[in-house]
């Protein structure tokens, strides 16, 4: 079932492209690849230029994957035919689950009815499956255990799906971008994806491991090999740009059958006679950058498209005035390269830092360890029992600890000076920032406060940005007409498919739905590949039966 695309350099193994090569050589390879990932030849595979518009004789892909951090990758490796089975000494520590396992081994987990098998399990996930495939891979390990995965698995090219993964940067997304003196606040075994750990990989490449928890910029290097040692690569291409996705054609949303029956069907000829199906249902346009900087356009059909984006794109903002002023940051990245450029050193005044989260702890962190004094302001009082550092082991995470015991002891009053090295003004707004680098901040009582400061860093948060889809795709979350948030309004999905409720064919896991943490969001790439296999399965009933009408999609 392979693709079609137009001006795409998505094309052919990953290589660096180069101004001489020609746009045509680029389809070539590219249609080369998909024939020959598919293992068939393809009779018969047109080519679409940029400007054209769909027609009959386009081709589609079955399903494109926007975003390549942990989440695409785990979708991708599931999506390639691997596949996850009971392993035969195994044992889990919940009775029920186990009996519930036992009863169909033979079969792999994705061919199991994860509602079943989630039914009354606890987690700290609202996602069922999500928490069904962590206790999996990491069972009781919220009550402190070690046990190993109950799974082992088992590459099976026969449920190969044809998919391609898009991503800005390398595969790893945001890893490669976070700052890398900070440790991570998961457990090393809590980031890695199945069939194969964080320490085998460690072991591999001949690195130390110091304690249970990772640099980010280990985690990066590591979901980068992953990919190379998993054999995912043919699947992903890097420095894409998506611009936008849309539908092609809509039928009413309130009758999925008629909705599908409006969708064209793709007829693929085979050497072998054989036509699958495929339906045209989205459109997917972008760039890739190249290697001198150029932006090669492309544009490629889609059947199904998963979101796995993060949430890292959008930054949170104040929405104060002022905060457009160059002084004032909103990325960690950007004042840790303020700190090792020295731009701070020797300033008389104090940074700023706003936000209450371990990001903000992070920045508080990397002042206080280069002697730079920090203001931190925050909305909360410090004995909210909501805030995440009561939420975290002092053993584990001493260093936040530090940092939440400034926040509670060296707190500014009313009638004192700021402390040298650390104020905190917890129970504080920012109303502005002024162009003498000033803020005025407002205390829960009212009163106002004038602060000089040498650069601002607001870390309130980020947000997923998802402008490619229509109406930035405010229709598809819990309430409608509102941002995505990975909190406050998530996209609202099917909780064993992950498909998004109010757009068929249209999937999201990782933290768009919710699931901020890697440990479950490989629940996400669990419950799309069991629903894709399905329909995939349908599919070859009704090309057996010779009923080329309709998709078997229910």
């Amino acid at each position: 079932m392979p693709v079609w695309c137009c001006r795409c350099s998505l094309a052919g193994p990953v290589r660096n492209y180069n101004s001489s090569e020609t746009e045509g050589q680029l389809l070539n390879s590219f249609g080369q690849y998909f024939g020959d990932s598919l293992g068939k030849k393809i009779k018969k595979m047109p080519l679409l230029e940029e400007t054209v518009l769909p027609g009959d004789s386009l081709l589609s892909l079955p399903v494109v994957i926007i975003g390549n951090g942990p989440s695409g990758i785990c979708l991708s490796y599931l999506l390639s035919g691997y596949r996850p089975y009971l392993s035969p000494e195994a044992v889990h520590p919940n009775p029920i689950l186990h009996t519930k396992l036992e009863e169909a081994r033979h079969l792999s987990i994705v061919d199991q009815d994860l509602e079943y098998l989630s039914e009354g399990l606890e987690g700290r996930s609202s996602n069922p499956v999500a928490v069904l495939f962590d206790t999996l891979l990491h069972p009781d390990a919220d009550f402190g255990y070690d046990y190993p995965s109950v799974l082992h698995w088992k590459l099976e090219q026969h449920n190969y799906i044809p998919h391609v993964v898009l991503g800005k940067g390398p595969p790893g997304g945001a890893w490669h971008a976070m700052e890398g003196s900070m440790l991570t606040i998961s457990l090393g075994d809590w980031m890695e994806l199945p069939g194969l750990t964080f320490k085998e990989w460690a072991a591999s490449k001949r690195r130390t491991i110091k304690s249970d928890r990772v640099m980010p910029e280990e985690i990066a290097c590591y979901y980068k090999h992953y990919v190379k040692v998993m054999g995912l690569q043919k699947n992903f291409r890097d420095n894409v740009y998506i611009t936008s996705v849309s539908r092609l054609y809509r039928g009413d949303d309130e009758d999925r059958s008629q909705l599908n029956d409006n969708i064209p069907t793709q007829h693929l000829e085979m050497e072998d006679g054989q036509k699958p199906l495929i339906k045209r249902n989205w459109e997917v346009r972008g760039y890739q950058r190249a290697a001198d900087g150029s932006h090669v356009p492309f544009c490629l059909f889609a059947e199904n498209v998963a979101l796995a984006t993060g949430t890292f794109d959008s930054p949170g903002r104040l929405h104060v005035e002022g905060e457009d002023f160059p002084f004032v940051l909103h990325s960690m990245s950007d004042f840790g390269a303020a700190v090792s450029k020295g731009k701070l050193r020797g300033k008389a005044d104090p940074v700023l830092i706003v936000g209450a989260g371990l990001t903000a702890a992070d920045a508080v962190l990397c002042a206080y360890n280069n002697n730079i004094p920090v203001i931190h302001v925050f909305r909360r009082r410090v004995t909210d029992s909501s805030l995440i550092f009561k939420q975290l082991p002092k053993k584990l995470y001493p260093e936040y600890h530090k940092v939440y015991h400034m926040m509670c002891t060296q707190s500014h009053t009313g009638d004192s000076n700021l402390h040298s090295a650390y104020t905190s003004f917890p129970e504080h707004n920012v109303l502005s920032f002024k162009p003498e680098m000033k803020c005025v901040l407002q205390s829960a009582s009212g009163l106002k406060k004038i602060l000089k400061f040498s650069v601002a860093l607001v870390l309130i948060g980020s947000h997923p940005n998802l402008f490619f889809l229509k109406d930035q795709g405010h229709g598809i979350g819990h309430h409608l007409n509102q941002p995505i948030t990975c909190k406050g309004n998530p996209i609202e999905i099917d909780p064993y498919t992950y498909e998004c409720t109010k757009e068929a064919n249209l999937f999201a896991l990782g933290p768009l739905v919710g699931d901020n943490f890697v440990r479950f969001l490989k629940g996400g790439a669990l419950g799309i590949a069991r629903c894709l296999a399905i329909r995939q399965k349908k599919k070859q009933e009704l090309m057996e039966s010779g009923d080329g009408g309709g998709d078997g999609v229910p």
